[in-house]
């Protein structure tokens, strides 16, 4: 990655989008795919899908989904003394909330809050060990009382106040890598597609929405746009660090290339094709297994109309869900890699129902013969 691709990736981590309040980082994905895609929709779910036409007729569409939207809390009730009552939007951990910096994103811009608890002191022995549920935190904005009631309202979005950092030997630090990280990869795949003269099928580049709470933007994304394959990209569980048991959840390791989905949910077709595209391009991959459905937008896709064709492709992160997710940012280059490939290899003989050989049937001239 080079310095520019690392301050757009920047940027998409750092803009705030807490599932339901996407707008902002949509805003960036129209404007970076504007400079390659032949045709940029948004959907009602605000979901964004960037069309890059292929070269040839009668070869499969790919559709490419990330969703863009980050876990984070919602106000739900200030108090008479101006602290806010939260509740959790996607999966946050009440156990990293105390003490940490957010951000409550009011109509008039931006407040810094703290997350308060008790200090330690002030705590009894036996609370000390366990962890003080979500209902029992307040943000701390710092304000009087009638300041906050002025600018702050009940549904507010709040994010977590911190921001994307490169660290160690080629790995960065930040919130939101699940799944942002992903959008930048759709859309550097679609910049990659259209400098190598364009694959033959059409591609689409979809960064959905509200992945966070059901795969809702990956579900109307794959309805309305009906791709002929797609694949899902996102994050998966790294276990290249002290306490998880691989025994039980795989080997996954932060720096040893993209991880290829292998399950129910995954079409045995795109399996095999993505780990020839690895194979071709030499890059090192690992292999999860999915015995049921995927936590990700793939699930939603998979079984959307008569059924589409899906993979999964993700990279390991470490400490998921958390402000100080980690990534090795050579696992994202490899990714653009393979999933160009992927892209590329489609053609007119590609077929995708298990089983079976034969030429890819465009269905609309089928029906206008």
């Amino acid at each position: 990655m080079d310095a520019q691709d690392i301050a757009f990736l920047q940027e998409l981590i750092e803009t705030p989008s807490p599932t339901g309040s996407e707008i902002p980082v949509a805003e960036l994905v129209r404007r970076r795919a504007s400079a390659v895609a032949d045709e940029i929709e948004t959907n009602t779910m605000g979901s964004v899908h960037a069309l890059l036409r292929g070269t040839t007729e009668g070869v499969p569409t790919c559709m490419l989904a990330a969703h863009m939207d980050e876990i984070g809390l919602m106000v739900t009730y200030i108090s008479d003394e101006g602290f806010l009552s939260v509740a959790a939007v996607g999966g946050v951990d009440p156990a990293i909330l105390p003490g940490m910096r957010v951000d409550v994103h009011a109509a008039e811009g931006v407040l810094r809050g703290v997350v308060g608890r008790k200090p330690i002191h002030l705590i009894e022995p036996d609370e000390r060990k366990k962890v003080t549920p979500l209902d029992k935190l307040v943000i701390d904005l710092g304000m009087p009382a009638e300041r906050v009631k002025e600018l702050v309202s009940v549904g507010d979005v709040i994010t977590f106040g911190v921001g994307f950092e490169e660290f160690g030997d080629g790995m960065a630090v930040s919130k939101a890598f699940d799944d942002k990280v992903g959008v930048y990869i759709a859309l550097k795949v679609m910049e990659e597609l259209a400098s190598a003269g364009r694959g033959k099928g059409n591609f689409i580049a979809a960064a959905t929405t509200q992945e966070e709470i059901g795969t809702r933007g990956g579900m109307t994304s794959a309805y309305g746009v009906n791709p002929d394959v797609a694949l899902a990209f996102d994050v998966t569980h790294a276990t290249d660090y002290p306490g998880i048991e691989k025994s039980k959840y795989g080997k996954f390791v932060c720096g040893e290339g993209p991880v290829i989905a292998r399950g129910p949910n995954i079409n045995p077709v795109v399996f095999d094709r993505l780990i020839a595209a690895a194979k071709a391009e030499g890059i090192l991959y690992q292999i999860e297994a999915e015995p049921s459905v995927t936590g990700t937008d793939a699930r939603a896709i998979q079984v959307t109309r008569a059924g589409i064709p899906c993979g999964l492709v993700s990279i390991p992160l470490r400490y998921m869900h958390t402000p100080t997710e980690v990534i090795s940012l050579a696992d994202v280059d490899a990714t653009v890699k393979l999933i160009t490939r992927f892209v590329m290899d489609l053609d007119e003989t590609t077929c995708f129902v298990p089983g079976m050989d034969g030429i890819f049937v465009d269905e609309n001239e089928e029906e206008s013969e």
